[in-house]
């Protein structure tokens, strides 16, 4: 058995508990058995808390997490890692447990200047960030990129890797203490939303009439007109969020005229292949900016595990700044 953060009840923080569940068995093919010691929290893991994202087939509703950063305890006859190797990675459920059994294609070693609780703090956000603006989008060096909810965990990460990839930034918040505290990483152009959805002139402002190359939105239906008018012409537009609502209504002709690229984007229920190819580009192109220090993890608040339900809460005030950590 194993402590883990349970879902008594699907009514939100309220409802977690600490619980002892079913530890892992042993590891098989390219599998590993992690000794969690850290996990980030996700806005996937509140919903989840309130049964409005059930995990995949397989993976307990009972049990968050999608995240963790700890060491290697057995491992599978095929597995990349060996015991005793520090790794973080990602996974479609469970990591807020002591233990958690993944596919090694899914971990990355951690780099020694990283700590667990820092280095939980990267995979989702800077998986995420980077499949979304660099693997899907293209951004490349001299363009310029609109991130909303840039101070949100991806919104930082993304912000990171395009400066580290030679891009301009436009960054939106509700919140200006969170802009001003985004310059610190990078950040070129802050708009603030406190009033509304309503940034396309600011952004064409900046850009000189032409709109940014690329756009990635973590907030969904509200924001949508005004990014297509925020688009330049043969811009890509990455929706990774629905925080704001999940319907929209946008001009079809506006889309039409700018040969703008919209797509979707989602890590969770993507198969272990699909994980896989993500993290193996996030290893090759972000691990070594991380040994660099180039690449640096953002922690707003670390709560015990045994407080997973005030970290729940607090993640859902949107007072946080980075990523919220649980350490075990």
């Amino acid at each position: 058995m194993m402590k883990a953060v349970y879902i008594r009840e699907f009514t939100g923080a309220a409802g977690l508990e600490i619980a002892e569940v079913p530890r892992p068995g042993s590891p098989s093919g390219t599998e590993v058995l992690v000794r969690v010691r850290a996990a980030g929290l996700n806005r996937a893991d509140l919903l989840q808390a309130k049964g409005l994202y059930p995990p995949p087939t397989g993976y307990s509703p009972n049990v968050p997490g999608l995240e963790f950063a700890g060491e290697v305890v057995e491992a599978g006859p095929e597995a990349a890692f060996k015991p005793g190797t520090r790794v973080f990675g990602i996974t479609a459920g469970e990591a807020q447990a002591e233990f958690v059994k993944v596919e090694s294609t899914l971990a990355a070693p951690i780099p020694e200047s990283l700590s667990f609780t820092d280095a939980a703090a990267v995979p989702e956000a800077f998986i995420t960030a980077h499949d979304a603006i660099m693997s899907q989008a293209y951004l490349s060096a001299g363009e310029t990129v609109l991130i909303h909810a840039v101070g949100s965990g991806v919104g930082l990460a993304a912000l990171q890797i395009a400066k580290a990839f030679g891009a301009t930034v436009i960054g939106t918040s509700r919140t200006k203490a969170k802009l001003d505290a985004c310059k610190k990483y990078g950040l070129d152009h802050a708009i603030v939303t406190d009033g509304g959805p309503v940034f396309a002139d600011r952004v064409l402002e900046i850009t000189d009439g032409q709109g940014v190359n690329v756009i990635l939105d973590l907030v969904g239906a509200p924001y949508f007109e005004e990014n297509l008018k925020a688009l330049a012409v043969n811009g890509r537009m990455l929706l990774v969020g629905l925080t704001g609502g999940r319907r929209a209504d946008f001009d079809l002709g506006l889309a039409l005229t700018k040969r703008a690229a919209i797509k979707g984007t989602v890590l969770r229920p993507r198969s272990t292949a699909e994980k896989g190819e993500a993290v193996a580009a996030f290893t090759r192109d972000l691990l070594p900016m991380f040994e660099r220090g180039e690449l640096k993890p953002v922690v707003d608040r670390v709560f015990p595990a045994g407080e997973a339900a005030a970290a729940y809460e607090y993640l859902a005030s949107n007072e946080s700044f980075g990523k919220v950590i649980l350490e075990w």
